[in-house]
């Protein structure tokens, strides 16, 4: 996960990598972010199982349950929806203001103020 830094002339300190995924201690590193996610499979009864049925609660054996279903395309959706949610609220609550407008404005003085310090970041906005 270790990105080793460099001194380029021209873009000041770069990473030769972006192992990380474009975060560091929790603070983005100005490099594009990434999200790894895993999950797990939906499960099946392969063996029927002891059980009880609730309505008499007698002892009863599971159906036997399989599933070929895949939920990866309804996860990915619902993983790209969470990242979104996260990065609007660490923006929101970087930039904030009661207004898009505030928050715009609020985005353009950090934007203006890293320039004026050499930082030659993305040319990235948010409008």
């Amino acid at each position: 996960m270790h990105d080793p830094i460099r001194w380029d002339p021209e873009r000041g300190y770069v990473r030769e990598s972006n192992n990380a995924g474009g975060i560091e201690g929790g603070i983005s590193n100005g490099s594009p972010i990434v999200v790894r996610c895993a999950m797990k499979p939906i499960p099946t009864l392969r063996k029927r199982l002891p059980s009880v049925d609730m309505a008499t609660r007698a002892e009863v054996v599971a159906h036997f349950e399989r599933s070929d279903v895949c939920a990866v395309p309804a996860a990915a959706v619902i993983g790209e929806a969470m990242a979104a949610i996260v990065l609007a609220d660490a923006a929101c609550e970087r930039f904030g203001g009661d207004s898009f407008a505030a928050f715009l404005r609020n985005f353009e003085a950090t934007r203006q103020a890293l320039k004026e310090r050499g930082f030659q970041g993305p040319s990235w906005s948010p409008a």
